[in-house]
């Protein structure tokens, strides 16, 4: 069985041996980041299950964590313990005198009398957001993980939106992705290499990982006044607001719970920025709190979904799993045995319960048998349509 858990300390090799396989501005392939953001992570995590703020600031005075709130989930194998990727949440991205930035993407037309003919361009135009939204990132999985049965990146996913609508007030009403598009075969950039590296004399690699420290050289560096992506070499202009192959299911995934595209790009690379309103979002609008009424055989649970439990000490459960509930609208539910355990629950403990089935499989329905006899001729034809 896989669940999934906060991140510790003891994921440290394991993200770190992932974040070198593909490049993320969230999980960069430096052990000391990671190790920061896993500490960050712990400290939202304690904070969350007591209800006691633990002070999140940028500037890391000595007595803050640096940065916003941030929630890193591990999956888990039961058996042996393995991490085999992660997925995070950052609260806040972003806040005034430090924005999130992006490029919206519009249309001008241009139009000649004298001729009788026009032209319509695309522009960039830098957008600097201070209103501090909610983003989802760094989802990483072993690439041996990737077409498992259990469906382990969708869990990875997903667990987030359980976890957003179990504690609304800990984020933004807005929520984004940035998603990655097309890259070139050795990692590069062609949209960063074409457009950002013309004004910041740096890698795009290089420009990524400054981020973690600071974003005010993009803000200096980089024009305000509208860029034309005629200017821009074929290559370029191709990959805005385009997401990888890879890429392609998290979209998809993301844009069925509510996201969307709002013509915003990233400007490192031109991925599109997709976003949703947090009380849009299906998956949280379905989750609910409940109380674990105790353990019961497989067979008898008919529903399924994600179940957690957040701990006093800050340590946070997940599991996809088959449940059912006592009673028509009930809010206390039982699960199976090895979910209780890997859970850690005992009965009268508050839990949260997304409803959501990731194998796709329907519940059974009844068929109402007919009285009526279908003559022989009419049922041939009909197997022939």
């Amino acid at each position: 069985m896989f669940f999934l858990r906060e991140t510790t300390p003891a994921d440290l090799d394991t993200l770190y041996k992932l974040a070198r396989m593909v490049h993320f501005i969230n999980l960069p392939a430096d052990k000391d980041v990671i190790g920061e953001k896993i500490a960050r992570s712990r400290a939202s995590f304690l904070s969350a299950a007591t209800g006691e703020r633990a002070r999140f600031d940028p500037s890391l005075d000595g007595s803050a964590v640096k940065g916003s709130p941030l929630y890193m989930f591990s999956i888990i194998d039961s058996e042996t313990q393995t991490c085999h990727g992660t997925a995070m949440i950052i609260a806040k991205m972003g806040y005034p005198g430090n924005p999130n930035l992006a490029f919206d993407v519009s249309t001008k037309n241009f139009f000649s009398k004298d001729l009788g003919q026009g032209t319509s361009h695309l522009v960039l135009k830098l957008h600097l957001d201070e209103s501090s939204p909610t983003e989802i990132g760094g989802l990483i999985l072993t690439p041996s993980m990737r077409k498992h049965p259990e469906r382990l990146g969708k869990q990875l996913s997903l667990v987030r939106f359980h976890f957003m609508g179990l504690h609304p007030e800990l984020f933004s009403e807005r929520v984004i992705a940035e998603m990655i598009p097309p890259m070139a075969a050795d990692g590069r950039s062609v949209f960063w290499e074409a457009l950002g590296r013309r004004f910041i004399n740096l890698s795009y690699i290089e420009a990524d990982m400054f981020c973690q420290h600071s974003r005010e050289f993009m803000v200096s560096l980089l024009p305000r006044e509208e860029i034309y992506v005629t200017l821009l070499p074929p290559e370029a202009r191709q990959v805005i607001g385009q997401v990888g192959p890879d890429t392609k299911p998290a979209r998809k995934m993301l844009e069925d719970i509510g996201f969307q595209y709002k013509n915003r790009v990233d400007p490192f690379d031109g991925g599109p920025h997709i976003e949703a309103r947090l009380e849009d979002i299906t998956l949280v609008k379905a989750t609910q709190h409940d109380l674990f009424a105790g353990p019961c055989p497989a067979s008898q649970c008919k529903k399924h979904g994600f179940v957690s439990v957040l701990h006093e000490d800050g340590k946070f459960r997940a599991v996809h799993t088959p449940y059912t509930a006592l009673e028509s609208g009930s809010r206390a539910i039982k699960l199976p045995k090895e979910a209780v355990e890997v859970l850690m629950l005992e009965a009268g403990m508050p839990i949260g319960v997304t409803p959501i089935n990731l194998h796709g499989r329907p519940e059974p329905k009844k068929q109402a048998k007919s009285t009526k006899r279908t003559p022989k001729k009419k049922r041939a034809s009909r197997a022939a349509a």
